[in-house]
């Protein structure tokens, strides 16, 4: 016990360092939610610390000033079917690749060599393939792009290098096929890489404006950050408004994130210790 509080005590110049980081960090959600909270001119000066007069309604404007339920059920339609995409491409791939298959290294190198090109490189060559499957202005156009994320398939892999292989011979004996045990064996021994490939599937379609901003021409099928856009463009006074629709856009993605958050963590470490 003495032990133990004295490397507390050694470590409390590291803790109060977090702590004052994070704080520093929260600043500006602070001053986003306090904002639309009050509607106060950004370049108000003193600023105020704390909220005056807070008044609810703001959030009562952004939602019925733009259509936000339709905005809101197409970013849900379109994260949904990006993380659905995400966890059978990316489990089959990342199992794939715990296998021994000729050209398996070649595989990996191209998989590797993808991620060093930006999106924004690929964009036009996307746009085109999506006109010709004759997806455009859809929601599965806007979440083909996010089907599947290289980075995603390596959590998996990295989950799946952790599973003994003596598990997955004893299975195949059992008479199970390769397809049931993904499902039966490795899926259920993966949840960090699961949570993982949910939480930021999740974010990158959520907050995705590019992709949207090109293939869409309906109002009614836009998504929130093009409705942020549009609502901007609309009522550029209303910093109240503007600020509130901003939180009702962040607020899935950090909720989502903090439900899920030690899982995440497992599955962006998991591998990490092996050998």
């Amino acid at each position: 016990m003495a032990s133990r509080s004295m490397n507390n005590y050694r470590r409390w110049p590291i803790h109060t360092t977090l702590i004052i980081v994070c704080t520093l960090m929260l600043i500006p959600f602070y001053w986003v939610i306090k904002t639309s909270l009050t509607g106060e001119n950004l370049f108000s000066y003193p600023p105020a610390i704390l909220p005056q007069n807070p008044n609810p309604y703001y959030f009562v404007d952004a939602w019925y000033f733009v259509p936000f339920v339709r905005f809101f059920a197409n970013s849900v339609i379109v994260a949904g079917l990006a993380i659905t995409a995400n966890l059978i491409l990316n489990a089959l791939a990342g199992y794939a690749l715990t296998r021994h298959f000729a050209g398996k290294r070649l595989v990996v190198l191209v998989l590797l060599s993808s991620m060093m090109i930006p999106f924004h490189a690929t964009i036009i060559p996307a746009y085109l393939i999506t006109r010709e499957l004759g997806l455009l202005n859809t929601h599965l156009g806007l979440a083909l792009p996010a089907f599947s994320h290289v980075v995603l398939i390596f959590v998996f892999k990295a989950s799946f290098d952790a599973v003994p292989n003596s598990l997955i011979e004893a299975a195949r004996l059992d008479g199970l096929s390769e397809w049931r045990i993904i499902y039966k064996i490795m899926l259920p021994l993966a949840k960090p890489a699961v949570a993982t490939n949910i939480i930021l599937s999740f974010i990158w379609s959520w907050n995705d404006f590019l992709w949207p901003l090109m293939i869409i021409r309906d109002v009614d099928m836009q998504t929130l950050p093009l409705g942020l856009s549009t609502f901007q463009s609309y009522f550029e006074d209303t910093t109240g408004s503007l600020y509130a629709f901003s939180v009702m856009v962040l607020a899935p993605g950090l909720l989502v994130f903090l439900l899920a958050q030690k899982e995440f963590i497992r599955g962006l470490t998991s591998g990490a210790s092996k050998g």
